[in-house]
């Protein structure tokens, strides 16, 4: 089998994708210090009932973060040991649940573990750039993987877009190096990471500039800084928001939706394609 090929079993992203709904991948935070709710999830049963009431919500997709990387302060790196003792008591328990489940990792290491354990994605918030054994695993591993754009700080004077741009060419031709399948591959333009809240607004608005590579986009704006840069508000308050944006990027041409509120989010996604459907239909 070569590296290109997928191995027996893995998931095909082509599964997980609708021509005629967005995909919603629920957000399981077993950290505690994720931004928006740190500490919630850390008790490993809790973690599995909230991953069940998600899929009960409409989550097509789990994706599990045992290391935070919240994009601004007060971030704690955690060791590879760490980072594998917290995922161990759950994520078995929610693979069994029946959902794909997504690992939200920088290490190589542990995502290698993780898919050996049943996880069926890899998301890596650095786009196959920072750790130089990722695209390796994801593409031994065959399997579907986000790769998101970010930066090591904001810089305000930058085209962002143009940033992004040019980084998932340099994500793309890492992937093609490897040996990962392009139809295995979603971006991410990392709403909050590596950019002010100026340009998180931008690349949502300007989200439709991403197609040119032909991939899937993933966008999570969930509960991000941006909104309260807007409307003041704690994340927790950042609801209307974030399916504002997510309404939004949708309709940009985003194709997952990473949401922590699933329920809320599924059902303004079913109600705006609803109404989508009845106009069309209306004006034939």
């Amino acid at each position: 089998m070569t590296a290109s090929e997928a191995r027996p079993g893995a998931l095909s992203l082509d599964t997980l994708l609708s021509p005629h709904r967005a995909t919603v991948m629920g957000i399981l935070n077993i950290t505690p210090d994720s931004f928006s709710d740190g500490g919630r999830f850390v008790d490993p049963q809790i973690a599995i009932g909230h991953a069940t009431r998600m899929i009960a919500d409409g989550a097509d997709i789990i994706d599990i973060g045992a290391e935070s990387t919240r994009p601004y302060g007060g971030m704690q790196p955690v060791t590879e040991e760490i980072e594998r003792q917290r995922l161990q008591p759950v994520l078995g328990a929610v693979v069994a649940l029946g959902r794909p489940v997504s690992i939200d990792t920088m290490k190589a290491a542990i995502l290698d573990w993780a898919l050996r354990q049943g996880a069926a994605i890899a998301n890596d918030v650095w786009g196959l750039q920072r750790d130089p054994d990722m695209a390796h695993v994801v593409a031994d591993h065959g399997v579907p993987a986000v790769v998101m754009h970010n930066r090591d700080k904001a810089d305000p004077a930058i085209d962002i877009v143009d940033d992004m741009l040019r980084y998932f060419e340099r994500t793309l031709a890492i992937a093609d190096k490897a040996g990962i399948r392009r139809e295995q591959l979603v971006i991410d333009p990392g709403i909050g990471f590596g950019k002010t809240p100026e340009q998180s607004v931008i690349a949502v608005a300007q989200l439709s500039r991403l197609k040119c590579f032909g991939l899937p986009i993933l966008i999570g704006l969930s509960r991000k800084r941006f909104i309260a840069s807007i409307v003041p508000s704690e994340p927790t308050q950042r609801l209307g928001g974030s399916i504002a944006g997510h309404l939004l990027a949708v309709q940009e041409g985003a194709a997952i939706v990473r949401t922590h509120d699933v329920y809320e989010t599924v059902q303004a996604l079913r109600v705006a394609e609803a109404i989508a459907k009845a106009r069309t239909g209306s004006a034939t």
